[in-house]
């Protein structure tokens, strides 16, 4: 007990002990999430980061913010460095310089809100009031972090509990009502003193036993139901080189790996990943086609990755990253939120030319349509998501709404073989227990996976391996609350926790 006094009486002054503490409170986060999977660890950080902001003034706050979130984004999107450097041909030094301006820019989110905490709404008594307030700024900021500059929605605190009970709230709230929780708990947890009265500490039991033991009952809840037969599906998994995907000398090799693995399988969809085909689609056309009409005569609907070109009305082509039914009636989704640098390039009129990370293959694509209707494949209706749209939480739940399936294509292979792709796993395993319906996540070289309503993996072959994923999927059908009101609900509890605790500061 003396230790863990002496620990809180560091954690709460101000200076570098603390502040290294914050740091290192991040990087616990980063471990609660895949492939650690140490979900304890992730309440440990966010109590740490609340009993480190308790008695610190609004700029010491920001500091410490800034070293938490230092911590967790340093730790947490390292494999960044991997596509500059590997992918992005960035001389080491100039990939660590442009991850490290990522990180330290990513971080000043959370320093914000450390200091909206001390500044402006930590009360000064209260500690339900307290608990609440830190976990509703907490969601807040997580929320900001899915809108600003096109979003970076990575590492929320909620994807730590994918396999605890606390997923049994995701179907009612998404992953950010799982924050909300998490974050709670670790606070009320935290307060040595709370605990000491059994007036306080008994309520505090009942509820958090409430909060967990709900969330174990809700799992249990069927909140959709299967829509037809259980379709096959085979996913090609070609692992095709990034360095050589957009090589016009290899583009012959990608196609004939593609068309060889294809025409062995037997399933009611095969599916390629992101980008499978790396030719514009006014050109790969008769290819695409000529497959499809192949494969539907051994009862096979093809779905590729493709970039489709199009031009508008005044003449102007625009390129799409595109994901396409192919057959008589083809029909594709143009995807619309793009990475920044590997897809567009902020700021090109400036940028273009100065290193070779800004002039990577196909970083021209234009933007898709916000409102697009799902993909119609197999009598159903598929949710498609390119690459990280999987891991906006309201994006994909409008998407989802409308659909049987969830369909994910992607190519980590930007990534290589850091932490980067099972990440990306684990928040698609969110977004199909959010949504109670089951998802097809292909890639070009993994995690290529099938994902039941539940989020659980019912198959998965290795990385980087050319091989093909075969499995059923069922079609649901039918909304989870999390698909029906969206984040509103959620949202508007914290904006009235955040103001209630602003005005609990402003009386004292």
């Amino acid at each position: 007990m003396l230790l863990l006094d002496k620990l809180l009486v560091t954690l709460r002054a101000p200076g570098w002990r603390g502040d290294l503490l914050a740091l290192l409170a991040g990087v616990l986060t980063t471990l609660s999430f895949t492939p650690f999977d140490i979900w304890p660890l992730g309440l440990l950080s966010a109590a740490l980061l609340y009993q480190g902001l308790h008695e610190l003034t609004g700029r010491q706050a920001l500091w410490r913010g800034w070293c938490w979130g230092l911590g967790l984004f340093l730790s947490g999107i390292s494999w960044v460095y991997v596509s500059i450097h590997v992918h992005g041909y960035a001389p080491p030094a100039l990939a660590a310089l442009l991850t490290g301006g990522l990180v330290a820019g990513l971080a000043l989110i959370p320093a914000t809100a450390a200091w909206l905490w001390a500044r402006w709404l930590r009360p000064e008594k209260g500690l339900w009031l307290a608990a609440t307030g830190f976990a509703a700024l907490w969601v807040a900021q997580e929320f900001f972090r899915s809108w600003f500059l096109t979003g970076f929605p990575w590492l929320y605190q909620g994807y730590a509990h994918t396999d605890t009970w606390l997923a049994g709230w995701a179907p009612l709230g998404g992953v950010w009502l799982l924050s909300f929780l998490s974050v709670f708990t670790a606070c009320l947890l935290s307060e040595g003193r709370f605990w000491r009265k059994p007036r306080q500490g008994l309520p505090a039991a009942v509820l958090l036993i409430a909060i967990w033991g709900g969330g174990a009952l809700l799992t249990q809840v069927q909140w959709t139901r299967p829509a037809g037969t259980p379709l096959s599906v085979a996913l090609i998994q070609a692992d095709i080189e990034q360095s050589r995907k957009w090589d016009p000398a290899h583009i012959d090799y990608t196609l004939a790996t593609y068309r060889d693995m294809s025409y062995a399988q037997r399933a009611d969809l095969i599916i390629w990943p992101e980008t499978a085909v790396p030719v514009l689609s006014s050109s790969a056309m008769p290819f695409v086609q000529g497959m499809a009409a192949n494969l539907a005569q051994q009862g096979s609907t093809l779905i590729t990755g493709i970039p489709v070109d199009e031009t508008d009305a005044h003449g102007e082509r625009r390129i799409y990253n595109g994901i396409m039914v192919a057959g008589e009636q083809p029909n594709h989704y143009l995807k619309h939120k793009l990475v920044p640098f590997g897809e567009y390039v902020p700021l090109e009129d400036v940028l273009r030319g100065l290193i070779a990370f800004f002039d990577l293959p196909m970083s021209n694509f234009s933007r898709g349509p916000q409102q697009q209707a799902p993909l119609e494949a197999a009598g159903h209706r598929l949710a498609p998501m390119i690459c990280y749209e999987t891991v906006y939480p309201d994006f994909a739940a409008r998407l989802a709404a409308q659909s049987e399936l969830l369909i994910s294509i992607s190519n980590d292979s930007w990534f290589g073989e850091s932490i980067g792709p099972l990440q990306h796993l684990q928040m698609a395993r969110m977004r199909a227990i959010e949504s109670g319906r089951w998802m097809i996540r292909g890639t070009n070289n993994g995690v290529t996976a099938l994902i039941d309503h539940r989020g659980d993996i019912t198959a998965r072959i290795p990385q980087f391996t050319q091989a093909a994923l075969h499995g059923y999927v069922q079609p649901r059908e039918g909304l989870t609350p999390w698909l029906r009101w969206g984040s509103w609900p959620l949202g508007t509890l914290v904006v009235a926790a955040l103001l209630v605790c602003m005005l609990a500061r402003r009386k004292h």
